[in-house]
C-alpha cells in the first residue's frame, strides 16, 4: 500500500463531509449507477438508488463528525481508517472507530464501499 494521492484523499475527505452535511444527492453522486456497499451483519446496499435510501431512511447515525486518520492506496482501493463521535437514531452518543474501504472506478467515482471494522472507540 501507498499513500493516497491528493486526489484519492480529496474523494475520501469529500465523502464524509456529505455524509457529515447530510448532502445525501452530493454523496451518492460520488459512486456509480451499480455501487454496492457491505456492512457487516447487513444485506448490502445496491445501487445508487439504494444508497440514496439507505442515507435518507436506514442509516444509524443520526448526526455527527467522521475524523479521517489514514488514507492509502493500493490498486484501485483507497483504505481509510478513521473515528467517528455522534448521535445515533435512538438517541443514544457513540464514539466508533472504523475502516473503510472504497474501489474506484475509471470515471474517477467509487463503485464500491465495504466497512470491515466499526467498535468502539477506548
Amino acid at each position: 500500500m501507498t499513500a493516497a494521492t491528493t486526489r484519492e484523499a480529496t474523494l475520501v475527505h469529500d465523502f464524509y463531509r456529505f455524509v457529515d452535511s447530510d448532502d445525501v444527492p452530493a454523496l451518492v453522486a460520488m459512486f456509480t449507477e451499480d455501487t454496492t456497499y457491505h456492512r457487516p451483519g447487513y444485506p448490502p446496499v445496491v445501487g445508487q438508488d439504494g444508497m440514496s435510501h439507505f442515507y435518507t431512511h436506514q442509516r444509524v447515525i443520526k448526526a455527527g463528525e467522521h475524523r479521517v486518520e489514514s488514507v492509502v492506496l493500493e490498486g484501485d482501493q483507497v483504505a481509510v481508517r478513521g473515528s467517528f463521535e455522534g448521535v445515533l437514531r435512538d438517541g443514544t452518543r457513540t464514539s466508533l472507530r472504523y475502516a473503510d474501504f472504497f474501489t474506484l472506478a475509471a470515471d474517477g467515482r467509487f463503485s464500491k464501499r465495504e466497512t470491515f471494522f466499526f467498535a468502539p472507540l477506548v
